[in-house]
Parts: C-alpha cells; structure tokens; sequence
C-alpha cells in the first residue's frame, strides 16, 4: 500500500467526520450530503436524488463491513482497511464517482465546468487551491470544462492502494510546497 494512498484517504476520513469527534457516523453522512447537493442548486433532481444514495451506499458500505460491535460508527484504522480494499469497496465508490461527476454536469452533455467542480469540491471541504490544481490535472477544454468520464475516473483512482502521482494526489497537503 502507497504512502500517498493512505494520506489520500486520511484526507478525506477528515473532511468525511463533520462533527470532528474522529469516526464516521450515519449524521456526518448525512450532514456531507446536504451539503453537496446544496453546492449545485440548479442541478436536475434526479441527479441529487442519486447522490444522496451514493452517500448512503458509501455509508452503509463501512457500517455493514466494519462495524462489529453494532456501535453505528467508524475508527479511522477501519475505515482506512476497507476503503482501501477494491474487494471491499470497489462498488460503492464507483457509485459515488458516478453520481458525483454527474451531479456537476448540469446540462448532461458530458462535461463539468470548473464553477460547478469547484462548488462540489468546495462543499466537501478541499481546499480552494488544491481544487484548481486538482481540475488543471484533468485537463480541461479550452471552455474550462473536464469530461464527466475523467472526474469519475480520477475518484475511483483517488481510493486505489497501489497508485501514486495521480492527479488526486494535488487535492492532499499545500499546493504551494
């Protein structure tokens, strides 16, 4: 397993634990869902509605294979075993990408123009910098726009334990370093 990989999903266990209290919950979620789909009001119902239940398959992902002890909540340690684990977790993270890259193509012409990208980003908690360099590495059209099919690829790759210099990688630490 590569640093990077484990500083990736660091990252997001992070930004995932909204009320910081260091596990995931049912209520960071939900809370992190609520606040995606209010990143893109303009965004077509049918496109919240799945993401709303990518969320919840992520969610129930981690529970149903982590949560032993039936407590309704996930260490960092677990987390990283099963996110980390395409056996595991392959499934749920391509139906998380898929939504997302989805929810930012408004007009559903294949395509994510930076403003939305940023919004969604932004709503998860990335850091304003990282997003830009992170949309850079997608390469956007000369409209400022990155193919749906590049971002949903690029969260599938963010999760991988065996890949590094990808462009997920630019979402982690200071972009100016």
């Amino acid at each position: 397993m590569r640093t990077e990989a484990l500083d990736r999903v660091e990252l997001v266990f992070t930004l995932f634990d909204v009320n910081g209290n260091g596990y995931l919950e049912a209520e960071d979620f939900e809370a992190m869902a609520k606040r995606v789909i209010q990143a893109v009001p303009d965004a077509d119902d049918g496109a919240k509605s799945t993401m709303l239940a990518a969320f919840q398959t992520y969610w129930t992902t981690l529970v149903s294979e982590l949560d032993a002890d039936h407590g309704g909540r996930v260490s960092f340690d677990e987390y990283t075993a099963c996110v980390l684990s395409p056996e595991r977790f392959d499934e749920a993270i391509s139906e998380f990408a898929e939504a997302l890259s989805a929810l930012g193509d408004l007009d559903g012409d294949g395509v994510v123009q930076r403003p939305v990208f940023v919004a969604l980003m932004t709503a998860i908690g990335f850091q304003l910098a990282n997003i830009h360099v992170l949309f850079d590495a997608f390469g956007p059209t000369d409209a400022d726009r990155i193919a749906r099919a590049v971002w949903a690829t690029g969260i599938k790759e963010y999760y991988s334990p065996d890949k590094a210099g990808i462009p997920g990688d630019h979402l982690v630490g200071d972009v100016a370093a």
